[in-house]
């Protein structure tokens, strides 16, 4: 299944119409593995009309990845391909394949290419300087591993200056999964995406006729299943001491979010720890977040950093799955009741208050909120914690949010507890503790709300967010599905 996507294709179809820097393109795209690029690339050029050239590099010798390029190019077996001894007398082979018409070619895990004849990128400059450079093709490269693919437009590489354009293809929002799941409510949507995201492979590989915890039982932890080996995979594809970034990835999805507690759980000295997290942020794998309330001036030299797991599933594999994969065969029912025990505040902390935060920004965007904001996070410190918050530091306006991802409705205690004992403290790690700074708040309840609460909220003029209201904003978004 083919979903979303539009502002991707739109990029892509632009590239089709460019008159500048000329009609030829040299575009790159690149994202982790299973976000859905080939996929995309591939609609993209079926729906363009024109004629293209689909390659996958592979980890084979560079011989045979040039053999298996031109019988592409001439749509004949790569055993009746010819054999060329270099990329630069492959590519002047190529040319009069390629000039003279207007056509797209996509050279896809180039990364496997450079690992095979790093000689391949400079190659790829001779190409575009002496043969397409001034001719009608569009040449999109892609890839997965994203700290390689980064470096082809940095000044160390032999394609800098030369790129056109560049995208980096991010998971699908929330509202692609009512595409996937049309017969889930709200509450098993949100679930899902606590557990997988929007990783369109990981979405595909559900079930959308079984329920949550079917697919569970029958998709995660079924023998043979990618998804139990998907942390190691994506690792050993991108670093050479996988064990030691997968101890730190586990210390952190087991509770630890400072350098000191990572140390201490991964068993890595302190001097190292800093090494392999930065690497992981490279890779998008681990952000350092920080309290939204801080002022720019301090972020730099802040203390006051959590190390978080970005991806969900590797937080829902590190909860729930890892813990149990020592033992073989996998005790799939104590996963499943450890599931069952502690999904509920799983998705409460990660994707329902990032969908909470989400939804602020929509709606700041809208200007539907009192103010608009600079900034959109959270808050927290050794006196206090608040899920959301909105700020403006121009205007001194901040906007406080909890959420409850819970079965019961918020009552006024609550909402009395985020205004009279969160507020005061939230204000006093402000500069000037706060002074003059006007406050708004704004709940966010999966269950709803009991009149007390909707009463005491409404003398503060704040904001009842349920999950309809939620979904109705970000769970129904213009999709387009194939």
């Amino acid at each position: 299944m083919f979903v979303d996507r539009r502002q991707e294709i739109d990029f892509l179809n632009s590239l089709l119409t460019r008159k500048r820097p000329g009609p030829a393109q040299l575009a790159l795209m690149f994202g982790r593995r299973r976000v859905g690029k080939s996929e995309l690339l591939l609609q993209w050029a079926g729906q363009s009309g024109l004629p293209f050239t689909y390659w996958e590099a592979v980890k084979e010798t560079a011989t045979q990845q040039r053999t298996r390029l031109f019988g592409k190019l001439l749509n004949v077996p790569a055993s009746s391909a010819p054999i060329y001894r270099s990329w630069p007398e492959l590519w002047d082979a190529a040319a009069p394949l390629l000039l003279g018409k207007r056509q797209i070619l996509i050279l896809d895990e180039i990364p496997y290419a450079a690992e095979a004849d790093p000689a391949m990128l400079s190659a790829l400059q001779y190409a575009w300087d002496q043969h397409f450079q001034k001719s009608e093709v569009v040449l999109v490269l892609c890839g997965s591993q994203v700290r390689v693919m980064e470096k082809l437009f940095s000044e160390q590489s032999p394609l800098f200056g030369r790129l056109t354009a560049q995208w980096h293809l991010e998971p699908l929002p929330f509202s692609a999964l009512a595409e996937f799941f049309p017969k889930w409510d709200a509450d098993a949507r949100v679930a899902t995406y606590a557990m997988v995201g929007g990783i369109p492979a990981y979405l595909n590989w559900f079930d959308p006729d079984l329920d949550l915890i079917g697919n569970i039982q029958q998709t995660i932890l079924s023998p043979g299943s990618m998804f139990l080996a998907e942390p190691a995979f994506l690792l050993y594809d991108e670093v050479r001491e996988p064990n030691s970034y997968l101890s730190i990835l586990k210390a952190i999805g087991g509770g630890a979010h400072t350098l000191t507690e990572i140390g201490e759980k991964a068993f890595i000295p302190s001097t190292s720890v800093t090494f392999y997290l930065n690497t992981l942020q490279e890779l998008r794998l681990v952000e350092r977040r920080l309290p939204v309330t801080q002022p720019k001036a301090e972020r730099g030299r802040s203390r006051s950093g959590r190390y978080r797991l970005s991806d969900p599933y590797f937080r829902f594999y590190f909860q729930f799955l890892e813990p149990f994969l020592s033992s073989s065969p996998l005790n799939t029912e104590q996963v499943i009741e450890a599931v069952r025990r502690n999904l509920r505040a799983f998705v409460g902390v990660s994707a329902f208050e990032e969908l909470a935060r989400e939804w602020m920004r929509v709606q700041g965007k809208a200007g539907k909120l009192p103010f608009t904001p600079d900034a959109i996070g959270s808050h927290w410190s050794s006196r206090v914690q608040v899920d959301v918050v909105a700020i403006n530091w121009k205007t001194h306006e901040i906007l406080l949010g909890e959420c409850k991802w819970g079965t019961d409705r918020v009552d006024r205690q609550i909402v009395r507890e985020l205004i009279e004992t969160k507020t005061p403290l939230v204000l006093k790690d402000l500069p000037s503790e706060g002074a003059g700074w006007q406050v708004y708040y704004a709940l966010f309840a999966r269950s709803g709300y009991t009149p007390a609460a909707i009463e005491q909220l409404q003398k503060v003029g704040g904001l009842a967010v349920d999950l309809n209201d939620l979904d109705a904003v970000l769970g129904h978004g213009e999709s387009h599905t194939e």
